[in-house]
């Protein structure tokens, strides 16, 4: 995956994880509160893979002086 992809779906796990986490709280459903948190903790480490990737890319670019 891109980085690019890995930051949109981490972005997208993180707003489904905290409309979950939203809907579970109105309704009284932990089960459904927890299941927003988890995916809201997927969406981050997704988006952090995502962020990794572009600084490694920026470093390997820097050395090699493709920048």
């Amino acid at each position: 995956m891109s980085s690019t992809t890995d930051k949109i779906k981490g972005l997208a796990n993180e707003a489904v994880g905290n409309v979950k986490q939203g809907i579970g709280k109105v309704t009284g459903d932990d089960h459904l509160v927890a299941e927003g948190k988890a995916q809201e903790l997927k969406g981050e480490a997704q988006r952090t893979v995502g962020e990794v990737k572009d600084g490694v890319k920026n470093a390997a670019d820097s050395v090699l002086g493709r920048k």
